[in-house]
């Protein structure tokens, strides 16, 4: 079994599709960082684990997730229904197999559901992961997957969105071998991505992830 955090915030539209679609083997672990949507009570009636985070942040979410799972491999993905759950398995078989430490879905987007800031922006931070670490990864994917114990001996101290970068670059110091592989993205399945879905969404998240970098 392995558990999956999904970061949620008002992600009603989409849960039934994301939980109804997870693969055999695979447990969703809904982390809901203050829904008003009914959110967690909906996943919950799914079926699924729901632990509440108060705290706000994607990865205020994204850690009490992992710190709540159990499994010995712990997968993240979007909530939103931009990502096929039926695709983790393509990210969790080469850590299960030892052939990596930190697998990462690259986006292989459909179009129109990957503006171009949010590509540019994104261009750019594995520009600098790579000049920093010598990484060489083509997106910095929320879909991922790592071992629990040795995730949580990483230290991560970002909660907001400069989570994911810091996973990375914290990886790359301890010396993990760090792959992608490509993933299907489409456009989410209700409302406007929190994130890639405006300019100033994708801006907040690159000014986290700058304070990852520095």
């Amino acid at each position: 079994m392995i558990d999956v955090v999904l970061p949620v915030l008002d992600e009603a539209e989409a849960l039934p599709w994301v939980l109804g679609r997870m693969p055999e083997g695979y447990r969703a672990l809904v982390a809901d960082n203050g829904s008003s949507d009914g959110s967690p009570e909906l996943a919950e009636r799914l079926g699924a684990q729901v632990v509440r985070e108060p705290q706000r942040g994607f990865g205020a979410a994204c850690f009490a997730g992992l710190s709540t799972a159990s499994t010995e491999l712990v997968c993240f993905m979007d909530c939103d229904g931009s990502f096929d759950p039926a695709d983790l398995p393509r990210v969790a078989d080469p850590v299960l197999a030892g052939e990596a430490d930190l697998m990462l879905g690259s986006r292989r987007a459909a179009r129109g559901a990957w503006p171009l800031h949010a590509r540019l922006a994104n261009k750019a931070l594995t520009l600098e992961l790579r000049r920093r670490s010598g990484i060489r990864l083509s997106d910095i994917g929320p879909m991922r997957c790592a071992r629990r114990a040795e995730l949580l001996a990483l230290g991560l101290r970002d909660r907001r969105f400069g989570w994911p970068l810091e996973m990375v670059l914290r990886a790359a110091t301890e010396g993990w071998r760090v792959r992608e592989v490509p993933v299907d993205y489409s456009a989410r399945g209700g409302g406007r991505s929190k994130v890639t879905g405006t300019v100033r969404g994708t801006a907040r998240t690159v000014r986290d992830m700058a304070a990852a970098l520095r």
